[in-house]
């Protein structure tokens, strides 16, 4: 059996057996790549809904300006720790930190060392000497100022000691 159709473009001499059997082949390719694209589509189609309803059914838009408003408060935070830390920082400084404690003898005969020396001074090294002094009579405290590591007041030697202890030398 010929055709005129085929015979007009050219193809006549070819079986049409042939090309049913072509046409059926991509028709069934072409049916299955449709199948492959639908079941695709609805996979996309179900991420895509779960995507939009979010949590508890709202909607995706609200909880991007959620996450957004939690952004711009946890800066806000950050901003506010990072002021409060330096105003710590700067009443740390003047805080007493450093310690410096020598226990004595005053008076070399009572036995024990119940007299002591104690050195207070922040990171600037100011701060005060407490000197206690045990007799048989009693005890008695001295103080005497410390600024930037020296005294006004000459130090006796176990507060030269204590000073130095706090100070670190």
């Amino acid at each position: 059996m010929t055709s005129n159709i085929l015979n007009s473009i050219g193809l006549g001499g070819i079986d049409i057996g042939i090309i049913l059997i072509a046409l059926t082949a991509l028709t069934l390719i072409a049916l299955i790549l449709l199948i492959v694209f639908i079941v695709k589509e609805e996979k996309l189609r179900k991420k895509y809904q779960i995507f939009m309803r979010g949590k508890e059914a709202t909607s995706l838009e609200q909880d991007i300006i959620d996450l957004y408003n939690d952004n711009k408060e946890l800066k806000e935070r950050i901003t506010q720790n990072r002021k409060d830390i330096k105003i710590l920082y700067k009443r740390e400084q003047k805080d007493l930190q450093r310690i410096g404690l020598v226990r004595y003898d005053a008076y070399q005969q009572m036995g024990g060392n119940l007299s002591f020396v104690l050195a207070l001074l922040n990171e600037d090294n100011d701060g005060f000497v407490i000197n206690s002094v045990h007799s048989t009579e009693g005890c008695y405290m001295y103080i005497k100022d410390i600024k930037s590591g020296s005294c006004e007041i000459e130090l006796g030697k176990e507060e030269r000691e204590a000073l130095e202890e706090a100070m670190g030398v």
